[in-house]
């Protein structure tokens, strides 16, 4: 109670609703990197694209600079251009949807589902339905808040009207879904999705400052991703039109500079040790909001409770702990006005000025835009101290006069 009155009474303190953690071993392992003679394409590259690999249980993983270039390097891969028509959802982050306008495609909302603030299924079906086969490229879903979508249902819909599954799992590392073999599918390891794409910014689970990763089970996208990383230049002996001599490369397709440095890679490393025991933290940290806000009848958590999620076999990996309240706008300014830094994630695509330029409009996405009426982020990080996690909760209930 101390603490708490000590929180109450300052000025100085703040909770965000994210943030890093950076451990004297992190500290170490950039240091050594520093020291060493590769800052960048080195062999800190490879070691965290597999120790990642192994931790998501992909075959491949190839490390980029951040979330939205694996996301841009993915629709090239996957031969997004002018002629494809690909489905996401509204409710993500802009890149989601901005990478396939990167390669001259057209981007189609599909809406969400209201419990869960992922991709609805039901809506998706309807949606393909509507037009011949042949019609649609692909669909990118969203892992929103680290809920796992469900790719085995997901894998059913696509290969009925024959479409590619690009992840979007920014904010799952860690996350999973049991699918009807009651087998544990993790997030990113490729079995239902043909790519996956993960962010390492610093609210991130995993940070590398900025960065991002692409995992596959398949060889030839692999292959395709690491000609497109660096500039479309190959070296490799057996890839070579000519072969001039030991010195001798070629750029075989229009590629990028997305390379992760090893400096940065160095830090991805040391962060994935601790993957696993900070994924326990958040959920922990989101089972004391669950049991703290249970009686609140003015708002509701979104996709339900930790411990619910877990009898039915989903793992949610939490990189947000987002509340829907009618009194949304209200508690957010309230809960700031105490230093307590929550965000709202996110404003539906469709009523972005540049996709409205592109035809679409408000009242399209009908739950999409009710639940940006409502959601709320709280504070949820491994860091958040448990006086701090309080201090939300007290002024939480305090606003709903608890």
């Amino acid at each position: 109670m101390r603490i708490l009155n000590k929180l109450n009474n300052s000025k100085v303190f703040s909770i965000p609703y994210g943030k890093q953690f950076i451990s004297d071993d992190d500290i170490k392992s950039v240091v050594s990197v520093l020291k060493s003679d590769y800052l960048t394409q080195g062999p800190l590259v490879a070691k965290f694209e597999k120790k990642f690999a192994q931790y998501v249980g992909a075959k491949y993983a190839v490390a980029v600079s951040n979330g939205t270039a694996a996301l841009h390097l993915s629709a090239l891969a996957l031969d997004i251009n002018s002629k494809s028509k690909v489905i996401t959802t509204p409710i993500t982050f802009v890149a989601s949807a901005n990478c396939v306008r990167y390669c001259g495609g057209e981007v189609v909302f599909s809406d969400i589902n209201a419990f869960t603030a992922t991709i609805n299924t039901e809506a998706l079906n309807k949606l393909l339905k509507l037009s011949p086969k042949g019609t649609y490229q692909g669909i990118i879903p969203v892992d929103m808040a680290g809920y796992p979508v469900n790719l085995e249902e997901l894998r059913k819909i696509a290969d009925e009207f024959g479409l590619w599954i690009l992840e979007d799992a920014c904010h799952a590392p860690g996350g999973y879904f049991t699918d009807s073999k009651r087998e544990k599918q993790l997030c990113g390891n490729g079995k239902f999705s043909d790519l996956t794409v993960f962010s390492f910014h610093p609210v991130k689970h995993i940070t590398t400052g900025e960065g991002g990763m692409i995992t596959t089970n398949s060889e030839a996208l692999y292959k395709k991703l690491l000609l497109l990383r660096t500039h479309g230049i190959t070296k490799d002996q057996n890839e070579l039109i000519e072969n001039h001599g030991n010195w001798y490369y070629e750029m075989q397709e229009l590629g990028y500079n997305y390379r992760l440095p090893d400096i940065l890679c160095a830090l991805g490393v040391s962060q994935l040790d601790k993957a696993d025991k900070e994924i326990k933290m958040r959920r922990e940290i989101a089972n004391l909001y669950d049991q703290a806000f249970k009686n609140i009848k003015e708002m509701e958590v979104v996709s339900g409770s930790n411990n619910e999620l877990l009898e039915k076999g989903i793992g949610h990996a939490y990189h947000l702990y987002i509340i829907r309240t009618k009194k949304r706008k209200e508690l957010y300014n309230f809960l700031r006005e105490k230093n307590i830094f929550v965000q709202v994630h996110y404003i539906p695509l469709n009523v972005m000025p540049y996709y409205k330029a592109l035809g679409f409009k408000k009242d399209s996405m009908p739950e999409a835009e009710k639940y940006y009426e409502e959601c709320l982020s709280l504070p949820i990080y491994p860091s958040l101290k448990k006086e701090e996690q309080e201090f939300v909760i007290q002024k939480v209930s305090e606003f709903f006069n608890l």
